[in-house]
């Protein structure tokens, strides 16, 4: 069974780099056991600021990046290369200044991929890929850690409140008339997410306190997606002090 922690941070700055030691950690501690390690990666400004800390941590000397594994999310579908790309933004503040393996790197399709300008077919081509690196009868991967930041609407990864792809079975769905631009987007599902060893929500700033509350009173997932998702053994809430400020006192005391 799933255990949870809350945990809150001053500032967005110190909640990026507590983040960017507790990956690099985590990573090395699946090194040290498997060999290896697998991590799915979010998007937006809190991703930006932990891929910056990382990359200046002497934490990641702990680490053999090119035994690791990196998947995403959820993926805005627009053409490869394409500055809003989570991939993109992934690399340029992370990827490029590590000694990482590319052949370990697995972005979703573009929407100039094999797969075309279908959102769907491009996420089946992905789940595909998440089945080819499975093992045995599994449909995904282990992951270590799935990130995930959470919406002002308590969305995580492309999964919208009310929307359909929150009642999805599949491992990836493609995602047409999204809330917020672009309309079509890539993103693994719930029963993907939530096969994880580690699930962590990351917030940060007081846009989003509304919705960390809204998530941790433990409404429906389609109401609030954020409240779908656990990790197997471990389900973190990483917050600064201003994301949290909508919490009961007994959350927004917690530091680790």
């Amino acid at each position: 069974m799933t255990t949870a922690s809350v945990v809150v941070h001053p500032n967005p700055d110190v909640l990026a780099e507590s983040v960017a030691a507790r990956l690099a950690t985590r990573i090395a501690d699946a090194q040290a056991a498997r060999g290896q390690a697998s991590v799915v990666l979010t998007g937006g400004r809190i991703a930006a600021k932990f891929h910056a800390a990382l990359c200046q941590s002497p934490v990641r000397h702990a680490v053999d990046w090119s035994r690791v594994d990196f998947w995403w999310g959820d993926e805005r579908f627009l053409p490869t290369g394409d500055p809003d790309r989570n991939e993109t933004q992934a690399r340029e503040s992370l990827l490029d200044h590590l000694p990482v393996d590319p052949d370990r790197v697995h972005p979703m399709p573009g929407s100039d991929g094999p797969a075309g300008d279908d959102p769907e077919a491009a996420a089946a081509d992905y789940a595909r890929r998440l089945a080819d690196h499975a093992s045995g009868d599994d449909i995904v991967p282990r992951f270590d850690v799935v990130m995930l930041g959470v919406g002002e609407d308590a969305h995580v990864a492309s999964l919208f409140p009310r929307q359909p792809a929150t009642y999805e079975e599949r491992p990836v769905v493609g995602v047409r008339g999204a809330p917020k631009p672009p309309p079509h987007r890539i993103s693994l599902t719930f029963p993907t997410i939530n096969l994880a060893d580690e699930v962590w929500l990351i917030a940060a700033g007081s846009g989003k306190a509304d919705a960390v509350a809204l998530a941790m009173s433990k409404p429906g997932p389609v109401q609030a997606p954020a409240a779908g998702v656990h990790g197997v053994s471990h389900t973190r809430w990483l917050l600064d002090r201003a994301a949290a400020a909508a919490l009961p006192a007994r959350f927004r005391s917690l530091r680790r």
